[in-house]
C-alpha cells in the first residue's frame, strides 16, 4: 500500500504511521486546503464486495457527522484504484484529523504506569465520546486501547466510529452468520456470543479498557482468542483492588457493574457510567447502584458487591437476619396481675421509643439521601472566552475545565469555540466541561513561485497550498513574459491559511541597443543577442557615414521594447556624384569700328560722356 501516492486526485499520501488488521494509516496532505491529515487506507480484500463499499460509505458519512472534542474528526471518504503490478483493486479510504500523540495501546506497552486518577480521567473522556455518539445513533463496536489516542496536550480522542459496523455488516453478508468482530480481550459477552449488540456493549468494552489501565492487563487472559471470548461469557471478572492493593476500593463496584454479563444489570448509558467515574475522581461515594453483581474475590469465592457498600458488613447483616428468634418463657402466675400494669407502661415506653427511633431514622435517611443526591448546577456559556476566563467561570459555578483541545479556527487565538455540555445545561457539581479552543488560523508554508512561467500556474499552486494570489506587478526583465521574478512573502515562510501572496512578473520589456553608426552586420548581431528581430527601412544618402552603416533605427537606442519585437534599421548609401557644368563662350569688341560710320562714336561718345576729356583734332 505504500506505493499509493495520491488518492481522489486530492490527497497526497505520505509516510506510514500505523498499521492494523483492517487498514494502514498514513500521514497525508489535503492539496486543496493545504492541511495535514491522516489517511486510513482499508485493505483491498475488504472491498471485494460492492455492497461493502456502499455500507462503508454510509457508515463513514455517519461518522463524519460526529463533531466532539473527544472524537477524531472524519473529513472525507472515498474509493480509488490501487495497482500492484498487473492487478488492480478499489481501495476505500478515510481522511481524518491528524492527531499528534500516542494510542493507549502504545502507552500500555511503553511500561509507564498511570495513577488511578489519570486512568479514570481517560475513561471519562472515552465515555464522553461514547455518550455523544450513542445519542447520534452510532455504536462503536470496537472500543480498545488501540482506538483511543492521547494528544500531546493530554486530551482523549476516540477514533474509528462507524468503520466497525460497516465491516461487521460485510462479514455477516459474506458468511451468512453472526460473525464476531472485535479484539477478543475487549469483547462484550453478547458480541462473543454473536448476539445483537447495542450501546451497552461499548460500555462493557470501556470497562475492560479501564480495568487494563488500572491493573496493566485485561480482566481475562488466555492462550487463544476463543478461550478469552469464553471467559467473557462465563467467568466473573477479578476485583481490581485484590490484584493491586494500592487501587482505591471505591473503583471495584464501578467495574463490577460495567463488566456485568447481563446488559440489563450493566450501566445503561455512558452518562451513568461517567457519573460514577467522576465521583471516584472527586472521592465521592458511588451512588449509581443496581443490585448485587457477582465478582471473584480474593479467596476465589463468588462475592456480592453492592455499589459502595462494604461486602463484609452486608454479610454480617445477612447472618444476623438469619438467626432464629426464641420467645422468652411465660411469667409465673403470681406475677401476672402485677405485671399487667407494668407491662402496659413498658409497652407504652417501648412504643414511644420506637416512634422516636423511627423519626430519627427518617431524619437520618433524609440527611443521607440529601448528602448522596448530587447537586446540579447550570453550565455557563464559555464560547468566546479565553481559556483562563473559561476556567474561572467554571470554578465559580462549581465545575471543572476538561481538555482543552486545540483546533485551527478563524476565531481569535486561545478563545473557546465550542463546549460539551453546552451552556445552560444542568449537570452535577464538580463535573468536567470539555472545551475546544482556537489555535488561531491554520498555518501553511508558502510555496516557491520563483521562475514560474505563467501567472495561472502560480495562482493554482497557491490555491493548492490554501493561499490566494495577491497583487501582480509587471517588471522590466529579459525573462519571458509572465515569468515570476520575486514574491512576498518569501518562499517557505509560514503564514495563516488564506493569506495572499504578491508576485512580480516579467513584462519581457528590455532596452533596445543603440546601433546607429555600426555596420549592418554588427547591428544585427547586437539586436539578435537582445532578442529583437531586425527589419529595414529606406536607405539614406549621406556622406557622413560609409555605405552600409546604420544611420537610423526605430525604436531608438535606449528605448524599452518587448523582447522579440521588430527594430527597423536604415542604412547609409553614398550620395550621387555632382555633374560637371559646360563652359559658356565669351563675345569680343571689333578692332576697326569705322566701317559702319560709327567707329569714332566711341571716343566721341566717351568724350561726350566725360567732358573733362578733349577730342583730338581731325586731320
Amino acid at each position: 500500500m505504500s506505493d499509493v501516492r495520491r488518492l481522489g486526485d486530492r490527497y497526497q499520501v505520505g509516510e506510514l504511521i500505523g498499521r492494523g488488521g483492517m487498514a494502514e494509516v498514513h500521514e497525508g496532505r489535503d492539496l486543496r486546503l493545504g492541511r495535514r491529515v491522516a489517511i486510513k487506507i482499508l485493505k483491498p480484500e475488504l472491498a471485494s464486495d460492492p455492497a461493502f463499499l456502499a455500507r462503508f460509505r454510509r457508515e463513514a458519512q455517519s461518522a463524519a457527522s460526529l463533531n466532539h472534542p473527544n472524537i477524531v474528526a472524519v473529513y472525507d471518504t472515498g474509493e480509488d484504484e490501487y495497482r500492484e503490478g498487473a492487478a488492480a483493486a478499489v481501495v476505500p479510504f478515510i481522511v481524518m484529523e491528524l492527531v499528534e500523540g500516542i494510542t493507549l495501546k502504545e502507552l500500555l506497552h511503553s511500561g509507564n504506569r498511570l495513577v488511578p486518577e489519570r486512568s479514570l480521567e481517560i475513561t471519562s473522556g472515552v465515555l464522553a465520546a461514547l455518550d455523544y455518539s450513542h445519542r447520534h445513533g452510532i455504536i462503536h463496536r470496537d472500543i480498545k486501547p488501540g482506538n483511543v489516542m492521547l494528544t500531546t496536550t493530554g486530551a482523549v480522542k476516540v477514533m474509528d466510529f462507524g468503520i466497525a459496523r460497516a465491516v461487521a455488516d460485510s462479514s455477516q453478508t459474506a458468511t451468512g452468520t453472526s460473525t464476531v468482530l472485535g479484539t477478543a480481550a475487549y469483547l462484550s459477552p453478547e458480541q462473543a456470543q454473536g448476539r445483537t449488540v447495542d450501546a451497552r456493549s461499548d460500555l462493557y468494552s470501556a470497562g475492560v479498557v479501564l480495568f487494563e489501565l488500572l491493573t496493566r492487563k485485561p480482566p481475562f487472559v488466555a492462550d487463544s482468542p476463543v478461550a478469552v471470548a469464553f471467559a467473557h461469557v462465563n467467568e466473573p471478572p477479578p476485583v481490581p483492588s485484590t490484584l493491586d492493593p494500592s487501587l482505591p476500593p471505591e473503583i471495584d463496584p464501578i467495574l463490577a457493574r460495567a463488566l456485568n454479563k447481563d446488559p440489563a444489570l450493566r450501566y445503561q448509558t455512558a452518562v451513568e457510567f461517567r457519573a460514577d467515574v467522576e465521583r471516584a475522581i472527586a472521592g465521592v461515594p458511588v451512588t449509581q447502584v443496581m443490585g448485587a453483581v457477582p465478582v471473584v474475590g480474593p479467596d476465589s469465592q463468588e462475592t456480592m458487591v453492592m455499589g459502595g457498600v462494604d461486602p463484609n458488613a452486608t454479610a454480617a447483616m445477612a447472618a444476623a437476619a438469619a438467626e432464629p428468634l426464641v420467645p422468652p418463657p411465660p411469667p409465673p402466675p403470681e406475677e401476672e396481675a402485677n405485671g399487667k400494669r407494668g407491662g402496659f407502661l413498658k409497652g407504652l415506653g417501648i412504643a414511644v421509643l420506637v416512634i422516636g427511633l423511627m423519626a430519627a431514622g427518617v431524619w437520618l435517611g433524609m440527611r443521607l439521601l440529601e448528602s448522596s443526591t448530587p447537586q446540579t448546577v447550570e453550565v455557563p456559556r464559555l464560547e468566546g472566552l479565553t481559556t483562563d476566563e473559561a476556567s474561572a467561570e467554571l470554578t465559580d459555578a462549581g465545575l471543572r475545565l476538561g481538555g482543552p483541545d486545540f483546533q485551527a479556527s478563524d476565531e481569535p487565538k486561545d478563545s473557546v469555540i465550542s463546549q460539551d455540555p453546552p451552556g445552560g445545561e444542568l449537570v452535577e457539581s464538580g463535573s468536567l466541561v470539555y472545551v475546544v479552543v482556537s489555535a488561531g488560523k491554520e498555518q501553511v508554508q508558502v510555496p516557491d513561485l520563483i521562475d514560474f512561467r505563467s501567472i495561472s500556474d502560480a495562482r493554482k499552486t497557491l490555491a493548492d497550498a490554501g493561499l490566494t494570489l495577491g497583487k501582480v506587478t509587471p517588471e522590466d526583465s529579459e525573462e519571458p513574459e509572465e515569468t515570476v521574478l520575486r514574491q512576498e512573502p518569501e518562499p517557505y515562510e509560514t503564514v495563516d491559511a488564506g493569506s495572499t501572496v504578491d508576485i512580480w512578473v516579467s513584462n519581457a520589456q528590455v532596452e533596445v541597443p543603440g546601433v546607429v553608426g555600426r555596420s549592418e552586420a554588427q547591428a544585427r548581431t547586437d539586436l539578435f543577442n537582445k532578442g529583437f528581430e531586425v527589419g529595414y527601412g529606406p536607405e539614406i544618402e549621406t556622406a557622413e557615414f560609409a555605405p552600409g552603416t546604420v544611420v537610423a533605427q526605430t525604436p531608438d537606442g535606449g528605448a524599452m521594447a518587448k523582447k522579440g519585437s521588430l527594430v527597423t534599421l536604415s542604412l547609409a548609401k553614398a550620395p550621387a556624384p555632382t555633374p560637371t557644368p559646360t563652359p559658356t563662350p565669351t563675345a569680343s569688341a571689333p578692332v576697326d569700328g569705322g566701317a559702319d560710320g560709327q567707329g569714332g562714336g566711341g571716343p566721341a561718345g566717351n568724350a561726350g560722356a566725360n567732358p573733362g576729356l578733349s577730342a583730338a583734332p581731325q586731320p
